[in-house]
């Protein structure tokens, strides 16, 4: 089958949840014989390759604005995939979705698939009009796409309540190269096994804020180790507010956006790994530091209990007491925390595994 990707902002991913899913599993299905075409935002790439790990990349023009950015290169890339006669077009997230009646009425032949990652009109940075276009692009996914892919079953339910829409749930997945070395480490002078860390965008919504304010409460109390320090990896709209709240505290390092080595590096020298989101789709990052081993202290929020399980340990979401005090329990069990680590990591290999989601998505195409 040829199967076109729309809605990410480009491959080999440089960050943000949508784009690591669309890679990982474009990756995957090409290894399976499948012709798939990603197309890249002109110039989110340093070099506008043409193709990686076997997979077809196209990069397209776009309107550079916040509200226009997605739509419009994901207009260019569905005409473009209408014109080459793909078997599939899947979008990604409910923006791109607004698009998605194009090629039903011009090539019928063409089917559309859609994942919903997460709902994106819940995010402050959109304001009135966007988030009633993203509405729209949810109805409109519910309305046009031959099969709709959810990532929990919590979404699964929400579309079928609101849209009388059936879905079909495929979670994220976790898909790692462990790095077991140490040399990136000291650019951040960071020592291995004695540092917390978060990954995510640095949004309001990802609740970094109560991370921070956990950790120096805990410092200013002596109730952790001196030493120990918190890597908050990332960047985004919210990221001079977290610095703001950090301080001139030096055990509190923002290391900016970070992929490959480097990124495996910081994860599995880490000693712990938070989640502290408000609300998620089914978080990349989440299962990547499951699949690394990490105990995981993770806000009680669904997608979170969908992901870990009874793997993590869990605060209340938005609770600052009640994260300090259950951050404060699992660094001070390491028997326990290494008994979470391992149960995390067979709980990644088992249920968010690309191979098994790859066969899963293909079976959907087929269907």
């Amino acid at each position: 089958m040829k199967i076109a990707f729309i809605g990410q902002k480009g491959i080999p991913a440089k960050s943000g949840g949508v784009d690591r899913h669309v890679e990982s599993l474009a990756f995957f299905l090409s290894k399976k014989g499948q012709e798939v075409i990603v197309y890249n935002r002109y110039g989110y790439l340093e070099k506008n390759i043409r193709e990686w790990e076997g997979i077809k990349i196209i990069s397209l023009p776009f309107i550079n604005n916040k509200n226009l950015a997605a739509i419009t290169h994901g207009f260019f890339a569905t005409v473009d995939a209408v014109r080459r006669r793909v078997d599939v077009i899947h979008y990604h997230g409910i923006g791109p979705c607004l698009l998605a009646w194009i090629p039903k009425l011009i090539r019928p032949k063409i089917k559309v698939v859609a994942t919903l990652h997460s709902f994106d009109y819940g995010n402050d940075k959109w304001g009135v009009f966007a988030k009633f276009m993203l509405k729209l692009g949810e109805k409109m996914m519910t309305k046009y796409a031959d099969q709709v892919i959810v990532l929990t079953s919590l979404m699964r339910d929400y579309l079928y309540q609101r849209h009388g829409r059936d879905c079909i749930v495929i979670p994220n997945g976790a898909y790692i190269q462990v790095d077991y070395g140490t040399e990136n480490l000291k650019q951040f002078n960071l020592e291995p096994k004695k540092y917390i860390v978060s990954v995510s965008r640095l949004i309001r919504l990802k609740g970094i804020q109560y991370v921070i304010e956990a950790f120096k409460n805990l410092q200013a109390d002596g109730k952790i180790d001196k030493s120990l320090k918190l890597v908050i990896v990332g960047d985004g709209e919210y990221q001079t507010k977290l610095q703001e709240l950090a301080g001139l505290d030096k055990n509190i390092i923002f290391t900016g956006n970070q992929s490959g080595v480097i990124l495996s590096q910081l994860y599995n020298q880490a000693t712990l790994f938070i989640q502290s989101s408000e609300m998620e789709g089914l978080s990349i990052s989440l299962l990547e530091a499951m699949a690394y081993g990490l105990p995981i202290l993770a806000s009680d929020i669904f997608a979170n209990h969908e992901a870990a399980g009874e793997t993590a340990l869990y605060f209340n979401s938005k609770d600052v007491p009640d994260l300090s005090f259950k951050l404060e329990k699992i660094l001070n069990d390491s028997v326990e925390a290494e008994s979470m680590g391992l149960a995390a990591k067979h709980r990644a290999e088992s249920d968010f595994n690309w191979e098994k989601i790859s066969e899963e998505t293909i079976k959907v195409y087929k269907k």
